[in-house]
């Protein structure tokens, strides 16, 4: 979901903020196994179009609508993200408030979270505790995924529940990092023991994402802003930082205008991968930014990327104008397309079985 203006966004709250309701209708049986792609379509907000698409790499095979499909309702407002834990996809619904558990290989549901304000991402730091990154949230929710119940919440200082968001997270030993986007410019470090936040660190304008490579180097990629934002507009950068220090060893500047996004890093953890109107790759240990994308950029919106864990193929996600079925490219790993197909509504994040 892409930034919204802050006067825009106290309105939709204010009206938005209720729970939504769920249709139910029929039912259809799905069976299946090995590994394969959960794809969120977010869908148009205020909308309730949200979908969840499946493919399988090895027959090139798509199913859209699983999650309508296999539970005879609707999926609710904005697919966020989704995460794999305990042999259970956790699919985060972001304006629906709720936090989905379904079945690998049926789609359907096992149990939801719900009393979220506006839920981004979930992590798991046990079978019984996981973190729940809120936007329009000054707190990150703290819950037990065996009872599906928020069991407290971990203040984040210097934000407002108009102005606060966190977002990714990635764990160092006990420690978790999660990096704050909207109107925001940190990176907060939490102690997993004792759920309080113990350090921060300041990056550029609106870090959107977050990854942890094989020397234990974070990393992210702000956007730095719009023109016109109170929070501030900059040339957007690329940051290496040293997670056992907690210190910035790197800043690699794009140029104005550029609008960098979605952070992925490669099953060896060496390589990355970003959008910035193309897709772009680079070696962990480079000193300087690439010359050269790896996928130019086919007149269209690039909207979600990731790459493969198992052969370090690459997806990208394409919502061509938002309204219409967006697309999924597949490319090999040295940029090689090698299929594509449609999907819902603005897809924009992935999850691999």
């Amino acid at each position: 979901m892409k930034p919204l203006t802050l006067p825009l966004i106290i309105l939709i709250f204010t009206l938005c903020h209720s729970c939504m309701e769920w249709e139910y209708g029929l039912e259809e049986n799905f069976s299946t196994s090995g590994s394969g792609l959960f794809i969120m379509n977010e869908g148009n907000f205020q909308y309730g179009n949200a979908t969840l698409s499946y493919y399988n790499p090895t027959t090139k095979s798509i199913d859209n609508e699983i999650f309508y499909r296999a539970n005879g309702m609707k999926l609710g407002d904005v697919a966020q993200s989704m995460t794999i834990h305990d042999s259970l996809g956790w699919v985060v619904v972001n304006n629906s408030h709720v936090v989905f558990a379904i079945d690998l290989n049926t789609f359907k549901e096992v149990g939801r979270i719900t009393n979220l304000t506006s839920p981004r991402y979930i992590h798991f730091i046990s079978d019984e505790k996981a973190y729940i990154t809120q936007i329009w949230d000054n707190r990150i929710f703290i819950v037990n995924p065996k009872r599906f119940e928020i069991t407290g919440h971990i203040e984040c200082p210097g934000m407002t529940m108009e102005t606060g968001s966190t977002e990714q997270m990635v764990q160092y030993g006990k420690y978790v990092y999660v990096n704050c986007w909207s109107y925001q410019n940190r990176i907060l470090k939490i102690d997993t023991e004792t759920d309080r936040i113990v350090d921060e660190l300041e990056v550029g304008v609106q870090p959107t994402s977050l990854a942890i490579d094989y020397n234990n180097k974070l990393w992210t990629v702000t956007d730095g802003g719009y023109s016109g934002s109170p929070y501030g507009h900059e040339v957007p950068s690329l940051y290496k930082i040293d997670a056992e220090t907690f210190t910035i060893e790197a800043q690699f500047e794009f140029r104005k205008g550029d609008s960098p996004s979605e952070i992925q890093i490669n099953r060896d953890k060496n390589r990355l991968y970003w959008i910035n109107n193309d897709i772009w790759d680079m070696s962990v240990n480079a000193k300087l930014l690439p010359e050269k994308p790896l996928i130019e950029e086919q007149q269209t919106i690039y909207y979600g990327l990731t790459v493969d864990p198992y052969n370090g193929e690459i997806y990208v996600a394409d919502a061509i104008d938002y309204q219409q079925q967006g697309k999924i490219y597949r490319y090999s790993p040295n940029g090689v397309l090698i299929d594509e197909f449609y999907v819902g509504i603005i897809p924009g994040a992935f999850c691999w079985k």
